[in-house]
């Protein structure tokens, strides 16, 4: 195990990873601006081995019923691994291997990859979830905090970030903020909602006269979340909220799960 962050550079971008506190990017700074919002639980976290809110934090799987603790009354959310200590498998200057071996409350054996990989102008995360001998369903997922503002050098702040995307549809979000099951068409903001994008995820967020980062993911779900005053969410998933009751992955011991999330961006 390792509790000590670890510092990834390139071009003058610098990633921060934390793999003691859930393995997550604690911190990414361009050019000195710094794009996640810092604390303990913010930064960026992977959702393992599901994505989201369980419904009273029971899924089913065949003819058993698993029941995860309750972390967000009354429901189960955001998977386990990022209240896990991750291990350290590999670093170098721009890229660091991160393991998580599933272990209780979730019942089911198996292991947990991250690669984080920061280029000149875009950071790169990949993961995967590999059983060891039963299969189970799984999500995986990322839980970026971005700052809805920028600060300079000089303290500063510049305007709030803007939040552009195409989804095909919404999933209709019921009073429980999880899905109905029914799909509509896009909303206006401000949203605890999930997206349908099946040409992959791709949201821009433009910091007016400072930057602009484009998120995107092979997979068709994101989760866009903007009702808190100091950030803003894009998550990118492989299924929505509630997705082991109502789309599950199964990961089996020849067929593990993969995905991965790319943020490219551009100085403005």
């Amino acid at each position: 195990m390792s509790d000590e962050d670890i510092t990834l550079t390139a071009g003058d971008a610098e990633v921060t990873v934390q793999p003691g506190n859930g393995g997550r990017v604690g911190g990414l700074r361009v050019g000195g601006l710094e794009l996640l919002r810092q604390g303990e639980r913010f930064g960026c976290f992977p959702m393992v081995p599901w994505c989201g809110r369980i419904r009273d934090g029971r899924f089913r799987d065949g003819a058993t019923v698993r029941q995860m603790p309750l972390n967000a009354p009354p429901n189960a959310i955001h998977g386990t691994a990022r209240d896990g200590a991750w291990k350290v498998a590999r670093r170098t200057a721009d890229e660091v291997v991160l393991t998580y071996a599933l272990v209780a409350p979730w019942p089911y054996p198996g292991l947990v990859t991250q690669v984080i990989t920061l280029a000149g102008d875009e950071l790169r995360i990949a993961m995967s979830v590999e059983a060891h001998d039963s299969s189970f369903p799984a999500q995986i997922g990322w839980h970026p905090w971005f700052n809805r503002t920028l600060a300079a050098s000089d303290g500063s702040h510049g305007r709030d970030v803007r939040v552009a995307f195409e989804p095909a549809w919404q999933e209709e979000r019921g009073e429980d903020h999880l899905p109905t099951g029914h799909r509509v068409a896009p909303k206006p903001g401000p949203w605890d909602d999930c997206f349908g994008m099946p040409g992959g995820v791709d949201v821009t967020l433009t910091w007016p006269g400072q930057l602009e980062l484009k998120v995107a993911s092979r997979e068709e779900w994101v989760v866009v979340y903007d009702e808190q005053e100091a950030a803003v969410c894009v998550e990118p998933q492989t299924g929505p909220p509630d997705g082991l009751n109502s789309l599950p992955r199964l990961v089996t011991p020849l067929e593990p799960l993969e995905a991965s999330t790319t943020w490219s961006w551009t100085r403005l």
